[in-house]
Parts: C-alpha cells; sequence; structure tokens
C-alpha cells in the first residue's frame, strides 16, 4: 500500500498560522512540538511532519474503510532529512519526504523498500498522467484505462474490469499535485 501527501509552501504560509494559540498541542505530540521548536526551520518542519501524518492516514484509510481526523495519534519519528517512521495503532509507515522551497512531498508505504511510480504534476493534469505512465508500463491504450474509487474513495486505475494498480494516492494542495502507485 502507498499514500502520499503534498504541501503548497507559499499557500501553507498564507492560509494556515501554524503559530496560534493551541495549534502545535492539538495536532501533533509532546516529541513532535520539541521537533518543531527545535528545527532550524520550524515552519518546514510543521509541515514536513504534517505530511507524513497524512501520506499514512491515506494508507491507513485504504486498508480500513473509515475515515476521521485524529492527526496526534499518527506520531512521527525522524530517522534522516528525507526519511521517517510513522507509528499509528501498531503499524509503522515509512515515509520519504521531498523538501524544495515550493513544496513538500511526502511517500508513506508499509515496507522500508516498495516498488512505485511517484509524480509531481499540475493539479489539473493527475489523472491524465497517470494514464500516461499506465501506458508507458503496459503499452495498453490510454483510452482503455479509467480510475475507480474504492467504497472510501481511495483511487485505483484499471482496464477493461483489470486492475492496473494496487494501491494508488493523488494528492493536490495549492498549485502542486502529485501522484503515487503500485503497479498491480
Amino acid at each position: 500500500m502507498i499514500g502520499n501527501d503534498i504541501i503548497d509552501l507559499s499557500l501553507a504560509k498564507t492560509a494556515s498560522n501554524w503559530q496560534r494559540k493551541g495549534f502545535l498541542e492539538k495536532q501533533f505530540t509532546a516529541n513532535e512540538q520539541q521537533l518543531v521548536l527545535e528545527a532550524p526551520n520550524s515552519f518546514v518542519m510543521v509541515w514536513r511532519l504534517w505530511s507524513m501524518k497524512e501520506a499514512a492516514y491515506k494508507i491507513y484509510t485504504q486498508q480500513h474503510i473509515v475515515r476521521f481526523f485524529a492527526p496526534k495519534k499518527f506520531e512521527c519519528k525522524l530517522r534522516s532529512a528525507k526519511e521517517g517512521v510513522v507509528c499509528f495503532k501498531g503499524q509503522k509507515f515509512y515515509t520519504s519526504s521531498l523538501i524544495n522551497q515550493h513544496y513538500i512531498f511526502t511517500k508513506a508505504s508499509l515496507e522500508k523498500e516498495i516498488s512505485s511510480y511517484s509524480e509531481m504534476a499540475p493539479p489539473h493534469e493527475i489523472d491524465n498522467m497517470i494514464k500516461k505512465k499506465l501506458k508507458e508500463l503496459t503499452t495498453l491504450s490510454v483510452s482503455g484505462i479509467e480510475q475507480k474509487k474504492s467504497k472510501n474513495g481511495a483511487p485505483n486505475y484499471y482496464h477493461n474490469e483489470t486492475p492496473l494498480t494496487r494501491s494508488c494516492s493523488i494528492s493536490h494542495h495549492g498549485n502542486y499535485g502529485a501522484f503515487s502507485f503500485v503497479q498491480a
């Protein structure tokens, strides 16, 4: 299984006040709050942790057809400048984050190493780009590839009812979009 999340840092700066009273306490564990306070760039750390939690949440909701809001229950631990682990209900979700001046993109999986495909895309082009990537990987016609959503709203791609993706995650925020999938 795979999950992802992307944060448009310009939009996050203007649309969310993470420094308001109570924000950190409601969203992050004590250890995570300490990471934020000690980080050279607290703003980036807040959104890296948030994107890790969101990517892990997307996997969990694919496994268990349930939606809920409990970010503080997903606990992040950093392994390096890119790698991390999110723990929730005894499960570990392994994350890798790409951070630049424009966005933070995090991909999560249940395994430390997983064969998957991820790309950045303008939000309105994601579906077409996934279909083009699947065409490239399978040599099937793009016109026969379609997205179907599971009971919990998770996307997957099919060709004539044959699954092409085993797990798929799509994210968009502001000017940025991304997709990740595991081929069936």
